[in-house]
């Protein structure tokens, strides 16, 4: 029975998943995004975004907890340097996940797994668009209201 077991097992080894999964997030902080399967996809995100939350926070416990789940020195500079700065200001959902088709080989559902500001095709399309800033329930935006003029001309020119 597998009775309060959430996370997919991959049909692997806890020692094979683990290291398949630091493999993977190095892959992805280094490269910005991968093509894989949409399972492993899923597995990763669930690991690689508690890492980039603690990369937004440069010191030592930070770098050397990273450093226990990935290990690889060149992915924990790229986190802690540009990939940091870049997601300072985000609460979270630092990736995405897009589907493509399957694999031709085995039929297998396939992925691009790519980090959220790194994407220059969408985010030049949204720098054109303002949005408007709404509250979390969707209220529209409290505009100031703009200050009534001590005298009304229009009411002043039909008087005369």
């Amino acid at each position: 029975m597998r009775h309060g077991k959430k996370f997919n097992h991959l049909s692997r080894t806890a020692a094979h998943r683990s290291s398949m999964l630091a493999n993977m997030a190095s892959s992805l902080i280094l490269h910005k995004r991968i093509t894989t399967t949409l399972a492993k996809a899923k597995a990763l995100r669930m690991y690689v975004e508690p890492i980039l939350t603690k990369g937004k926070a440069d010191n030592t416990n930070s770098r050397r907890v990273v450093f226990s789940y990935l290990q690889n020195k060149e992915s924990i500079k790229e986190l802690f340097g540009p990939i940091a700065q870049k997601i300072a200001d985000r609460p979270g959902g630092y990736t995405r996940i897009l589907k493509l088709s399957n694999r031709k080989g085995d039929n297998a559902e396939m992925a691009i797994m790519e980090l959220v500001d790194y994407n220059e095709n969408l985010l030049k399309d949204t720098s054109s668009k303002t949005a408007k800033k709404t509250t979390r329930r969707g209220r529209k935006p409290a505009v100031p209201k703009a200050e009534a003029p001590a005298s009304n001309p229009v009411a002043e020119e039909t008087a005369e």
